[in-house]
């Protein structure tokens, strides 16, 4: 798949796949991957519950798998999909890794740090600057989270 709308919904729904794995295992809903050169190298979801690890965020996940799928922890021209604005620890990982561009589904006014509670795609102490899209399929993306939020209250 190119990039187009089309091709960034597609590869959302895969996203949305995920996330709903994570919710399956006790975890916040988010799903993430990594698409190079047309095709998914790597998928990632939350899993910090599930493995007592604060970093195990869907973001960290994928890019972890992506830089041992493709045997480099640089993921030049590579797209990350996620279902949720990306945290501050994400971010850092996503411009470290190099990615290309960023693709997410919900917005995040409280913590997000693309565009909301920090914008670190145009931080000057960031050496390399992440391409970004955000609310693709967002309203699918935020209802999950809110329904999985809603049942835990």
């Amino acid at each position: 798949m190119g990039i187009t709308p089309a091709a960034d919904e597609a590869w959302m729904r895969h996203a949305i796949r995920l996330a709903e794995r994570a919710e399956q295992q006790g975890e916040v809903p988010v799903g993430a991957l990594v698409v190079k050169e047309g095709r998914c190298v790597a998928e990632g979801w939350n899993s910090s519950i599930t493995t007592c690890d604060p970093t195990a965020h869907a973001e960290i996940m994928a890019l972890r798998s992506a830089g041992s799928s493709i045997g480099n922890y640089r993921l030049v021209d590579a797209t990350l999909y996620v279902t949720l604005e990306p945290c501050v620890m994400c971010m850092g990982a996503i411009s470290h890794a190099r990615i290309k561009r960023l693709v997410f589904g919900a917005f995040d006014p409280k913590r997000g740090a693309v565009c909301h509670a920090l914008n670190l795609v145009e931080a000057d102490f960031l050496n390399h600057r992440v391409g970004w899209e955000g609310g693709v399929l967002e309203a699918e993306c935020s209802s999950l989270l809110k329904d999985f939020f809603k049942a835990r209250r």
